[in-house]
């Protein structure tokens, strides 16, 4: 479903003509429902603010932190209405709104984390330690908006299974409820693990820091079904898909849809990945080579041009686009979701089954290769197809950063696989 919203920044004037020591806020509305407003903490005099971007000035006091607070909110903003359209299905409340909002940026201030605690400072200070070490690490390691959400859901999630937990309390029998905690909630089993692997992080860091005396991070590794490297599933075009995705013809009034699958061809022919191809700069290609710095792990990546990802982006080559990119660029959401419809248009149908766990649940779904398609497949189309064309795994990982050997088991396995039942196709002769 869609929802008609709107986000917007204004200036909160106290009376009439004021123009100095304004307040931001985040405006959201909703059809047939009245606005409601986020203050964002920052303030700033008129003669500084871009009304028709949204914005401060770059000359004015603070620019930088200010727009970076914006940028922030609308992406978690417009995260919470992707969540309602795609999952939920429905129109959310504006407290629905609100909640989520003050849990996935932080908003709570610490001082109302202990007041609604009615704790001592000293019995909490693991969650505020947990607000210190998002802070802290996302900036180090540049994280990406996405995964700071999936740390703001853990947090939720651990305060919604123990809002009084401390390091003192924390121990193996805590941790065990908490994962129990996690799949009673009818999260998947590789989700879970996710959960988990965060939070030891967390506790790694905090032992670093001296604020953590146990070795949790160490010893909790708790094991579960359908979370190992080798049962990871991985969704990928073939080579006779992707010759489909090329000879798709899109009409005037499917420009949108051919942007789309031109930039999901680009990914299976570099391997990039969406939010990487995303912010290609056309200065970032020189000599027939991709420079880029990756914006997951900021690793620096040199990625050759083939004849198929040069002619994508001959063909953009004087197209105009924001910021300079290479490509014409949507918001990854709207791209999965033309993904689906790019799929039905050429036949990518073939029926593919799912296997996941819920607890010791094995669940097994079938659907159509279409519904399935991400923009993350098309960098996992490029693995396994440069493995089929016997590319070495070692050179492979030069291109697409992967760090270690074991994250290309799954890869390796899918192509002995194929190997194998193309070998039997000998037995029909």
């Amino acid at each position: 479903m869609h929802i008609q919203k709107g986000i917007k920044f204004l200036l909160h004037k106290r009376k009439p003509g004021d123009t100095q020591n304004l307040s931001i806020r985040m405006r959201v509305t909703m059809r047939g429902k009245s606005p409601i407003d986020f203050p964002t903490g920052h303030n700033i005099d008129l003669n500084d603010w871009d009304s028709d971007n949204q914005c401060a000035l770059r000359s004015a006091p603070d620019a930088a932190e200010i727009n970076r607070t914006i940028d922030e909110w609308k992406a978690i903003m417009n995260e919470i209405f992707a969540r309602y359209e795609l999952l939920e299905k429905r129109i959310p409340t504006y407290q629905e709104l609100k909640d989520l909002f003050n849990d996935m940026s932080g908003r709570e201030s610490k001082s109302a984390t202990m007041a609604k605690n009615k704790l001592p400072a000293t019995e909490v200070d693991l969650f505020v330690i947990f607000d210190e070490f998002i802070e802290t690490v996302s900036k180090q390691n540049q994280w990406a908006h996405t995964t700071v959400v999936k740390f703001r859901s853990l947090e939720r999630h651990l305060k919604e299974y123990d809002e009084h937990i401390t390091f003192k309390t924390l121990d193996e029998a805590k941790l065990s409820g908490f994962t129990d905690f996690l799949q009673k909630k009818n999260l998947v089993n590789t989700t879970v693990a996710k959960y988990i692997a965060f939070f030891r992080w967390f506790l790694r860091w905090s032992s670093q820091k001296g604020l953590y005396k146990g070795n949790l991070h160490e010893t909790f590794k708790p094991k579960m079904k359908g979370t190992s490297v080798e049962s990871k599933e991985i969704i990928f075009c073939t080579q006779e898909e992707i010759k489909k995705l090329q000879d798709c013809q899109f009409s005037k009034m499917q420009r949108t849809l051919e942007y789309v699958r031109d930039m999901f061809l680009f990914c299976c022919f570099t391997g990039l990945r969406y939010s990487d191809a995303a912010k290609l700069k056309k200065d970032d290609i020189k000599n027939g080579v991709i420079h880029i710095v990756t914006r997951k792990t900021n690793e620096a990546l040199q990625i050759e041009l083939n004849k198929h990802s040069q002619a994508i982006l001959d063909k953009y080559k004087d197209f105009p686009t924001k910021d300079n990119t290479a490509l014409p660029v949507l918001s990854n959401v709207k791209a999965n979701l033309y993904l689906k419809t790019i799929g039905q248009m050429c036949g990518l149908d073939e029926p593919t089954k799912i296997v996941y766990y819920k607890g010791n649940v094995r669940h097994d779904e079938v659907y159509p290769k279409w519904a399935l398609l991400t923009t993350h497949c098309a960098r996992r189309t490029f693995v396994i197809t440069a493995l089929q064309l016997g590319i070495p795994a070692e050179i492979i990982m030069k291109w697409t950063g992967h760090s270690d050997y074991d994250s290309m088991k799954p890869y390796i396995k899918i192509v002995d696989k194929l190997k194998e039942d193309a070998m039997t196709k000998f037995d029909n002769i």
